[in-house]
């Protein structure tokens, strides 16, 4: 398998802050972690976020604050991946360092409130509201940025996450993934992969445990883990992600969209969407 759960970010070893554009079709698309902690505004680009037991989407505007070593993955819809389309995905992000402040995270006084942030490994935040209004502003920044001037505004960006309260969302399960091993990090990306390619089709336990090189009964431990949902739990959560999608962006029939995202029975498509989004897809539409 594919060593592509540890991801490096691209910095020198005594740098705190280093700051990242990305602009093509898709964003990297493979489940990931490192060790900085991650701010990024979505800028342009629609999907999936995943992260542990969290299966929710990303769209133009959104901030999300990743803690140190969370495994994650943005996934474009299906359609950023066709060869001939004109979409494209833009992004911003900035990534601090904490471990490049060494002993004067403990010996400073002023960088205390920096401790708070090693609480968050394996977790990972929505920024809403006038938090993620001024960060995006402050984020629009360090593109023309460097020296003192990007360290100042990587402090602004700290202590506004730091002061964000009821803005900043937890979105996944605490202590749920702090980080995986090189080996179940793999197992997990092939995994993903194949539930994020193959989510409308029919999918087999059988199918998905041999992608991780386990038997179903292994398979079914090892993912319930990770996730804190079945395997079917997983991919109706990933089949009603798209259909919330589909409601709000097309003109479809309910019974058509429950269909095109790989529900053979409507009823069963409507009782688990209300379950799981709290109102029925009609409703979705008033």
């Amino acid at each position: 398998m594919a060593k592509v759960i540890s991801f490096q970010v691209p910095k020198s070893q005594k740098e705190f802050v280093r700051y990242q554009e990305d602009r093509g079709r898709h964003f990297y698309d493979k489940l990931h972690q490192h060790p900085q902690l991650q701010l990024t505004v979505i800028l342009e680009g629609k999907g999936q976020f995943l992260s542990g037991d969290y299966v929710g989407r990303f769209q133009p505007g959104d901030v999300f604050f990743l803690g140190e070593n969370v495994p994650h993955v943005f996934r474009n819809d299906l359609e950023f991946f066709e060869p001939d389309t004109a979409l494209c995905s833009k992004g911003n992000t900035v990534f601090f360092d904490l471990a490049t402040l060494g002993k004067a995270m403990g010996e400073v006084d002023e960088l205390q409130p920096l401790k708070k942030f090693q609480e968050y490994a394996g977790l990972c935040f929505q920024l809403v509201g006038k938090s993620a209004e001024t960060a995006k502003q402050v984020i629009s920044d360090f593109g023309k940025s460097e020296g003192l001037n990007r360290l100042q505004l990587a402090i602004q960006l700290l202590s506004i996450l730091d002061q964000a309260d009821g803005e900043l969302h937890q979105l996944n399960a605490s202590v749920l993934m702090r980080g995986l091993s090189e080996r179940d990090g793999s197992r997990m990306n092939q995994v993903m992969q194949f539930l994020l390619e193959n989510r409308f089709q029919k999918i087999t336990l059988e199918q998905a445990a041999s992608k991780a090189n386990l038997s179903k009964e292994a398979f079914c431990r090892f993912f319930k883990l990770r996730t804190r949902k079945t395997f079917t739990q997983y991919v109706v959560q990933l089949r009603i992600n798209e259909a919330q999608k589909l409601l709000v962006e097309t003109d479809l029939g309910i019974s058509e969209i429950a269909y095109r995202v790989g529900f053979e029975n409507l009823s069963y498509f409507n009782r688990s969407f209300k379950s799981i989004v709290g109102f029925s897809p009609r409703a979705c539409r008033n």
